[in-house]
């Protein structure tokens, strides 16, 4: 896996993800370290999205706590990622393709976490995620344009107009 074809954000995220993993004395980076920190170092997309979506972020959060703190703790070791999350970083760079985008961006990251079979899948989708959906908002979100550098979603169109918006 080539994380130089990472976006910035996508970066900072599995930074922040083996981070939350560490802080929780867990040693797997799991899907669930991931989507937090999507949450966490992405806020603009992710508000996008999650305001879009009508989800509601509170019971998002909160379920999203359960589910890692759940993790097993591990002290002492090298953080790695965990199967399912390797399998998340996989499926992310099959929806670049599909995009026929450069870079695998946040967004790519969500679509993977709700595609994989695991608990956060599930809890994206009672929370209200779902695929049509989501492709939808992260159409809406580009405007048209494709992730083609590493700095992509600080350049999205909507995302300028949303937060004139909601100043």
């Amino acid at each position: 896996m080539n994380f130089e074809k990472f976006t910035i954000k996508s970066q900072e995220a599995l930074q922040k993800a083996a981070s939350i993993a560490s802080g929780n004395q867990q040693q797997a980076i799991e899907p669930g370290h991931l989507l937090q920190a999507i949450l966490e170092t992405d806020e603009n997309v992710s508000n996008y999205v999650i305001k879009k979506m009508n989800i509601n972020e509170s019971i998002l959060k909160a379920k999203l706590e359960e589910i890692v703190s759940a993790y097993p703790k591990v002290s002492g070791q090298q953080a790695y990622l965990s199967p399912t999350a390797n399998s998340v970083l996989q499926s992310a760079e099959k929806e670049l393709r599909e995009f026929k985008d450069e870079f695998v961006s946040v967004e790519h990251l969500l679509l993977a976490l709700l595609a994989t079979k695991d608990k956060i899948s599930s809890l994206m989708k009672d929370v209200g995620f779902d695929r049509v959906g989501l492709l939808k908002v992260i159409k809406e979100l580009r405007g048209g344009s494709k992730v083609t550098d590493q700095n992509a979603e600080a350049k999205y169109k909507s995302l300028e107009r949303y937060s004139k918006k909601s100043k």
